[in-house]
């Protein structure tokens, strides 16, 4: 894994559920999560709920980043885009059940007025960090064997 360091500087207000800085050093990969809705595999919303579609967002979150052998805990962005402001209570609930609480990603919400999904509540996406595949051995060369010239 490459250094990862969740910086709060004293100058700057302590947030209890983000980081202010996040700095990521040295080899690694680093993976882009497009937004997530509150959908399910069928693509519908799970329910008009915040709560309920706060939940599966986070759920959609875990099976993208399982997909390149990631978890919750290699997250160190969240952009969250909020129909509402007033549901942001629900939403950090939410977030500390499922992120790592003692190095919580930087964080972004804004509230928007919607979403491509007109029932959508809320959209995230997530930026982790991993560390670098390991690079295959090299395969030996085949050598073909010498033709023998006829004579």
């Amino acid at each position: 894994m490459p250094p990862i360091r969740f910086i709060n500087p004293a100058d700057l207000n302590r947030p209890p559920t983000y980081t202010q800085v996040v700095e990521v050093t040295g080899p690694g990969r680093t993976i882009y999560i497009s937004g997530q809705l509150g959908t399910g595999p069928d693509g519908k919303l799970v329910s008009g709920d915040f709560g309920a579609q706060a939940e599966q967002v986070f759920k959609n979150l875990q099976v993208a980043l399982e997909a390149v052998g990631a978890s919750a805990a290699d997250i160190v962005k969240l952009n969250s885009y909020l129909r509402d402001i007033d549901d942001l209570p629900i939403l950090r609930e939410v977030r500390a059940r499922h992120l790592n609480a003692a190095a919580p990603p930087a964080s972004t919400t804004l509230e928007v007025p919607g979403f491509a999904r007109p029932d959508a509540l809320l959209e995230i996406e997530a930026v982790a960090v991993l560390p670098s595949r390991r690079k295959p051995a090299p395969r030996a060369s085949k050598v073909k064997p010498a033709r023998r010239k006829a004579r």
